[in-house]
């Protein structure tokens, strides 16, 4: 078995921290929705301002709420203003599932606004049998990516195909970020 990440909200602020609550964390379960992380489900935390890490689970506050509270012992961890990186896993069976899964990650402005909803991708390249990029989820770009221009475009186009992407949309994309 691997642990691997699932799902990430990376750079979110914490707004308010109780003592007194039962444990967890609360967070805005329409942000939760978007990144795939659900109640009661357990996920490390990253404090990036003081660098303490912990584990605890997760409670939904109010939607549009953009909160992000940590409750009982995990609120002696950070201060409000803190910036979170919050990350849930999985475990898998093997490397060869690492194609499979694509985790998303939230990337949030200071605000707890959503600044970008970004994927991670293992693919094989001709360099390695698993190569890794991080792709733009909403913009369907890969600009970004850590392996840019060494991208196989035979698998870009399958993995379009695969979404339900038409032939139409599939070209106007890769002639719009492929230079063949």
């Amino acid at each position: 078995m691997m642990k691997i990440i699932r799902a990430k909200l990376h750079g979110i602020r914490v707004t308010n921290a109780d003592l007194n609550y039962h444990g967890s964390i609360t967070l805005d379960p329409e942000q939760c929705e978007m990144a795939g992380i659900y109640p009661m489900e357990f996920v490390d935390i990253w404090n990036k301002n003081s660098a303490a890490r912990i584990s605890t689970y997760v409670i939904f506050g109010e939607p549009g709420s953009r909160c992000c509270v940590l409750n009982g012992a995990a609120a002696r961890t950070c201060q409000k203003g803190d910036e979170l990186i919050i990350a849930a896993s999985a475990d898998i069976s093997g490397p060869e599932k690492l194609y499979e899964i694509k985790p998303r990650i939230l990337t949030f402005l200071p605000d707890n606004h959503v600044d970008q909803v970004l994927y991670y991708d293992v693919f094989r390249s001709e360099k390695r049998p698993y190569d890794f990029r991080i792709v733009d989820a909403d913009k369907h770009t890969i600009e970004s990516c850590h392996t840019w221009p060494n991208v196989d475009v035979f698998k870009v186009r399958s993995d379009l195909a695969a979404k339900g992407w038409s032939e139409a949309e599939i070209d106007s994309f890769i002639a719009s970020h492929f230079s063949l």
